[in-house]
């Protein structure tokens, strides 16, 4: 159930986040992000106290669009999506690289398990509450 909801919410970053992109900076992603690209992102997300409590707003930002969007309420979904965006922005270029090649990933393939993988000791500690302070 929690990758299920992990993939859901990738998908969601990924659809406001292109839309961005492709107004703002067409060209903006010009080489596919890696594993490794994400293992360097989840430890600086890990790393900062900020940028963690945003990466664990942004997941339950995520869980939010979802009933939004299975109620049909496009007008709290608008809000949610701003409120979002304005998080991954605070959350920096490679944050939003590498999220957008989880979009684009397979979840049930080796690299959309893989990303999926790097990303368990944020969730973890999202789940766990140990965001420090």
């Amino acid at each position: 159930m929690t990758f299920k909801l992990f993939v859901a919410a990738a998908l969601f970053v990924a659809v406001p986040i292109v839309a961005f992109a492709q107004s703002d900076k067409p060209n903006a992603q010009s080489s596919k992000p890696t594993i490794e690209d994400a293992q360097k992102l989840v430890e600086t997300i890990g790393g900062d106290k900020d940028k963690l409590k945003a990466y664990c707003e942004i997941g339950k930002l995520h869980e939010q669009l979802d009933n939004a969007e299975e109620k049909g309420d496009a007008k709290e979904f608008e809000a949610l999506v701003a409120e979002l965006d304005s998080l991954e922005q605070q959350m920096g270029s490679d944050y939003i690289r590498v999220t957008d090649r989880l979009g684009e990933a397979d979840p049930n393939s080796a690299e959309g398990q893989k990303f999926s993988a790097a990303f368990e000791p944020l969730r973890k500690q999202c789940r766990e509450g140990r965001i420090k302070t």
